[in-house]
């Protein structure tokens, strides 16, 4: 036996065998651990799997890596992907606003539903959100950046307004959660699932923007600014579910969730006083430009 051979296929194995493996690992680790238990026999072999797998793409990386720099460079869509700013905050713009719709939807119906408070609140949050996207997308639609400078300020200015009117759902739930002390309990897998999603949602926003300040299109930074309030309240319903879940009665909720709730409200009402007052400040400097030009 060509023991060489047989290391090489186990440590590279064929690119269709790898993809493959990643749904199996996924599937057998989340069912041992939510059916079967960390103990069993069943439980044992999804983790020696999910080594397994981890293992064989670590070691295919850095093909990975080279391969994906150079579609990158050499693929013309990607290039233009890479090179268009306008073309991935129109497509950015209206992936959120189909999501905020219809989860806001959906939040609403399960309100009414089952009559409660928590998803009226979550359902009017996400509604407002998705008015405030289709208010941007409108415009990058028609123009490129920086094209209508007042137009765009003017955008800019009513979505800090419009985020001053949101902190109204937002307070709704923060006083939901606290004085009633109403919190959801969820399985440890999705409370996971729930902050790995959260953390990297809070992560892109922060990035965006800070990356998207170098465009100085007051549209482009009013749409990281929704982005980054809409991860800060992710933040909060995660504290929720992660205190309900991993609590053990010695925290106190209420404190905690009292005091994050009051500082990710602060933070957005700080957010969109300072965008109402910078689109307003610059828009009277355009106005002084213009009346300075006419005469």
């Amino acid at each position: 036996m060509d023991f060489k051979k047989l290391g090489k296929a186990l440590l590279f194995p064929h690119i269709a065998i790898m993809i493959l493996l990643i749904p199996v690992a996924t599937v057998l680790l989340v069912g041992s651990m939510v059916f079967v238990g960390t103990e069993s026999v069943i439980a044992i072999i999804s983790y020696i799997i999910a080594a397994y797998t981890l293992t064989v793409w670590c070691f295919r990386a850095p093909r990975l890596v080279k391969f994906f720099k150079n579609f990158r460079n050499e693929n013309k869509y990607a290039r233009r992907w890479r090179e268009d700013a306008r073309l991935r905050v129109k497509l950015s713009l209206y992936a959120s606003l189909a999501w905020n719709t219809l989860y806001g939807i959906f939040q609403l119906w399960l309100g009414f539903y089952h009559r409660t408070f928590w998803f009226l609140s979550l359902g009017a949050y996400y509604i407002f959100l998705a008015v405030m996207r289709f208010f941007l997308a409108q415009h990058t639609r028609r123009y490129s950046p920086r094209e209508r400078m007042r137009s765009e300020l003017k955008r800019y200015r009513a979505c800090g307004i419009v985020l001053l009117f949101m902190n109204l759902a937002l307070a709704l739930i923060v006083f939901f959660m606290v004085y009633w002390n109403r919190t959801f309990d969820h399985h440890m897998i999705t409370a996971i699932a729930m902050a790995a999603y959260t953390f990297t949602a809070l992560a892109t926003a922060i990035v965006n923007v800070v990356k998207y300040r170098k465009y100085q299109s007051p549209v482009y930074s009013a749409s990281k600014a929704i982005s980054l309030a809409a991860a800060c309240v992710s933040m909060l319903t995660l504290e929720s579910t992660m205190l309900t879940t991993f609590g053990d009665g010695e925290i106190n909720a209420r404190l905690m969730l009292g005091l994050t709730g009051g500082a990710v409200v602060a933070f957005i009402v700080v957010m969109a006083i300072y965008m109402i007052a910078r689109a307003t400040k610059q828009l009277k400097k355009i106005k002084e430009r213009d009346t300075n030009e006419r005469e």
